[in-house]
């Protein structure tokens, strides 16, 4: 038999519940779910971007021959939302991104995606563009000097810029196409 001081000092906890369920838990349930459909239903931001020295930095200033013979400046870039891919012919994840961005580039008249080839010689980059049949310019980057501007460690490197000229989302490595459309569209957005 417990002695009569511990049994008189014991409180009992009442939990109000519906049904099984405690209604604390409904109420937690309840709130989360109108948060993430108050959420889904808000302007789209900007997706987790990679860390980079890059973000938030103006474009690099260059001035480049594309593998066409046409040439490439920062400062015709500036006012337009730009996309920069770099790439090299042995990156495997390169092969299986540039299509896709091809394809985003063919069907956004108002995006400007420019490339850049990390590849050690020139013919490397072009058989890589002719394979893949890239519709933007690409610039072979020997030494990788513009890689360096950018502040690109590794490839593939996709980055977004605004109309300003500044780096506003670098694609994370596990990022996809989904992810670059909603970057481009949030950076729109800001405009």
């Amino acid at each position: 038999m417990e002695p009569a001081s511990r049994g008189s000092a014991r409180r009992v906890r009442r939990v109000l519940t519906i049904g099984s369920m405690p209604l604390r838990r409904i109420v937690r349930r309840c709130a989360l779910a109108l948060s993430c459909g108050l959420f889904a239903c808000a302007a789209p931001g900007l997706p987790p971007s990679a860390t980079s020295a890059a973000m938030g930095r103006p474009l690099p200033t260059f001035r480049r021959q594309t593998l066409t013979g046409a040439m490439v400046s920062s400062e015709a870039l500036r006012g337009k939302v730009v996309v920069i891919e770099f790439f090299a012919k042995y990156c495997k994840p390169c092969w299986e991104q540039l299509p896709e961005v091809a394809k985003l580039a063919q069907g956004d008249r108002d995006l400007v995606v420019v490339g850049f080839g990390e590849d050690e010689y020139a013919a490397d980059t072009q058989a890589m563009v002719t394979k893949l049949e890239l519709p933007f310019p690409v610039i072979h980057d020997p030494g990788n000097v513009l890689a360096g501007r950018f502040r690109v460690r590794q490839i593939p490197a996709t980055l977004v810029l605004d109309a300003a000229g500044v780096v506003r989302w670098q694609a994370r490595p596990t990022d996809g196409v989904r992810e670059l459309r909603r970057a481009i569209a949030a950076v729109r957005d800001r405009q």
